[in-house]
């Protein structure tokens, strides 16, 4: 753990922190309420030791800055220093955002039983916001190929298409089917189907280019690809370098013409407007891949947006 000190006494900085390094805690100080204040915010520590009594502000409006200053879900335990013990002080403390209060002068064995009690409220809080956001991902997450689920992609893709539309910069998608894929399931049965499945998801993974670009399961063997702030050309290039990197794999179909496991895909383009929703793209993508599949699969095709024609590589 690391503590913030805020206290004027220098005096009483290097006696609390002698009884923190005691505890193992490391320490920083601030002299005002102010510098406290800052250093919070730049230190990000696990607890707060503060004084009500300071030269600038005191440690109540400096508790009411640290509280709102925090990011929704984080909460940092902030135990008051002070020689002020009446109800009204606590209910004040409470009231502007401490936990505890610590009276003067200090009682070491007090401080190390109240910083341990911190402490374990502290890991208890960690330990459940880790659980949180495993939670958090295990329900984003598709669980036979690990790429982000249909949920996942739904969300995604209205973000982006609300950031570009706030930006004016393009959006492209990438719809991927796996090609006589029924067939392949038919033929080798499903375990290998799922085994087919998941190396093939790995291969589009493989072949995103930036961090905000999302590969996602879209449903059955079909799989989406989003490519924020990428035009047509460059989304061409990736729905290509995606097929090859499947073709790379080299894995057995007998009952496809080529022998092994190919992707067809339907690559679209636009800049989001209000005019349209994202519905619009999916559309168009899906419209593409059935140019791909109809012009004898194992290829990209692009939707041209204002006719009904598509662009194949």
């Amino acid at each position: 753990m690391r503590a913030l000190i805020v206290e004027d006494s220098q005096m009483s900085q290097a006696y609390i922190q002698s009884l923190l390094a005691e505890l193992e805690i490391d320490t920083v100080c601030a002299s005002d309420g102010l510098s406290g204040v800052e250093f919070f915010q730049q230190e990000g520590p696990d607890l707060v030791l503060l004084d009500i009594v300071l030269p600038d502000i005191d440690g109540l409006e400096v508790a009411r800055r640290i509280r709102k200053g925090e990011r929704p879900g984080e909460w940092t335990p902030i135990i008051f220093l002070t020689a002020r013990t009446t109800d009204e002080d606590l209910e004040a403390g409470i009231e502007a955002g401490g936990d505890d209060y610590l009276a003067k002068p200090i009682n070491p064995v007090v401080l190390a039983a109240k910083l341990r009690a911190m402490q374990r409220i502290v890991l208890m809080r960690r330990e459940l916001d880790a659980a949180n956001r495993e939670l958090r991902r295990l329900s984003s997450v598709d669980g036979l190929t690990g790429l982000a689920n249909r949920r996942q992609f739904d969300y995604t893709l209205q973000n982006e298409w609300m950031w570009g539309q706030a930006q004016k910069q393009p959006l492209s998608l990438l719809m991927c089917d796996v090609d006589f894929f029924k067939l392949y399931n038919d033929n080798y049965g499903h375990p290998q189907g799922d085994e087919c499945l998941r190396q093939v998801a790995n291969a589009l993974h493989e072949a995103l280019k930036g961090p905000k670009d999302l590969a996602a399961r879209y449903g059955g063997e079909e799989f989406a690809i989003l490519l924020p702030n990428t035009g047509p050309d460059m989304a061409m290039m990736i729905a290509e370098r995606a097929r090859e990197s499947v073709a790379a794999l080299k894995m057995p179909h007998a009952l496809s013409p080529l022998g092994q496991v190919s992707i067809s895909l339907g690559v679209a383009t636009r800049v989001p407007a209000s005019t349209h929703t994202s519905d619009r793209l999916i559309a168009l993508a899906d419209r593409a891949l059935y140019i791909a599949k109809h012009n004898g699969r194992n290829r990209a095709a692009q939707a041209v947006v204002g006719t009904t024609d598509s662009k194949s590589a």
